[in-house]
């Protein structure tokens, strides 16, 4: 077994108001499609829930709950997958619509293209501005070039036992990538898909089985 993979559902739907993960999306839930799109890739698959939703799988090969932050969550499904994993793949429960190209290319790159980490990244068209922060929260430090900012996703791929060294300590990010980066790791960026949207309100949902339904 080469490739892993942790997809994480462990919300508690604060600001969706229900577990979004476990909603209806094209006659699955929203955790089982995210899983079946992670199989594409993956020989085993950990589905990370809240503590009480441990009774079913979704389709996952192993069920554990999460922790206190996205970062304690991972670790939980990092503990679950088999050590001759040499890549793992993490996934958000919450973009069900990633495609199986999409996480195709970003264990390409760990496998074949020598990075220790792989991430899909989607242009962005706003200006961006860094601000000063507590000094002085409203005004602008400095203006950043769009060509070199991204916009991150999931799935992201990794060396397993450099996502497993990224996250000793018990470290938090906001993604498994900046873990990765933390330790000296060299992340790459694919491109990323527009319609890889993170579900996170009713509406977000809504555009999801718009999407799903015209494919």
């Amino acid at each position: 077994m080469r490739i892993a993979a942790i997809v994480v559902a462990a919300g508690r739907g604060e600001r969706f108001g229900s577990r979004k993960q476990f909603e209806e999306l094209g006659g699955q839930t929203v955790a089982a499609r995210s899983i079946q799109a992670a199989r594409s890739v993956a020989d085993f698959v950990v589905l990370v829930v809240p503590d009480d939703a441990l009774d079913e799988a979704h389709g996952a090969d192993a069920v554990v709950a999460g922790g206190e932050t996205r970062s304690g969550s991972v670790r939980s499904g990092l503990a679950a997958v088999p050590h001759e994993a040499s890549v793992i793949v993490v996934h958000d429960a919450a973009r069900p619509l990633a495609s199986a190209s999409l996480f195709t290319a970003v264990v390409t790159e760990v496998q074949q293209g020598g990075a220790d980490g792989a991430v899909p990244g989607v242009s962005i068209t706003d200006t961006v501005k860094l601000l000063r922060g507590a000094a002085d929260p409203s005004a602008v430090e400095v203006t950043l070039p769009r060509e070199r900012v991204v916009a991150v996703q999931t799935p992201q791929a990794f060396r397993a036992d450099t996502l497993r060294r990224a996250h000793v300590g018990g470290v938090e990010g906001t993604d498994d990538a900046s873990l990765v980066e933390a330790i000296g790791g060299r992340v790459v960026v694919v491109p990323g898909d527009a319609a890889n949207r993170k579900v996170t309100t009713p509406e977000d949902l809504d555009r999801a089985r718009a999407l799903l339904g015209a494919r």
